[in-house]
């Protein structure tokens, strides 16, 4: 086993293989209300020992999706943006992304034009992770003039203010857009 000493998809052929397979596994949990089919395909990357801090990403993540599988549950949510909000709120930049791309590509006209910036603005926080304050800031700045035109359609579903004040700054603390996660 290599020792790696942080999570970076960016520049690790284990960790961006991790975090695909959670993430493709986490939208068949939304799809069928089941945790089953992330949680086999944590347990073929935990089968054999890997480095620290890819055993932590696993399970924050794996956390994390119950979170939001019984968030969606309870609250009943199937707005698409609602769910994404749920995702979002768990910090969980990467699948909500991965999550709104297909909407994103059936969307047309206005819609499209705000799941895409939704979509950049989770982008920026997935740079921010990874301490990449240039691609945070190019991807952000694409977010914050669509989300600008597009505030009032936000707002059933998150604050869009709050939202827009983050990127703007480029805050390493991710905005609660619900307020009602964690």
């Amino acid at each position: 086993m290599i020792e790696i000493d942080r999570f970076d998809p960016f520049n690790n052929r284990l960790c961006r293989n991790v975090r695909n397979a959670l993430s493709e596994g986490f939208k068949n949990v939304l799809d069928k209300r089941d945790m089953v089919p992330v949680r086999r395909i944590a347990g073929f990357f935990l089968n054999d020992p890997q480095p620290a801090c890819v055993n932590a990403y696993i399970q924050r993540r794996l956390s994390a999706y119950e979170q939001v599988l019984t968030d969606v549950s309870s609250r009943r949510l199937g707005d698409p943006l609602d769910i994404a909000v749920s995702i979002w709120d768990r910090q969980l930049f990467f699948e909500t992304h991965e999550y709104l791309e297909p909407y994103w590509m059936g969307a047309k006209g206005d819609e499209k034009l705000l799941l895409q910036a939704i979509i950049r603005a989770a982008g920026a926080y997935v740079h921010l992770e990874q301490g990449n304050l240039t691609g945070a800031k190019s991807i952000a700045g694409k977010a914050i003039d669509v989300l600008e035109r597009y505030r009032d359609r936000l707002a059933p579903h998150a604050d869009p203010q709050l939202l827009l004040d983050k990127l703007r700054k480029l805050d390493p603390v991710p905005p609660m857009l619900s307020g009602t996660a964690r």
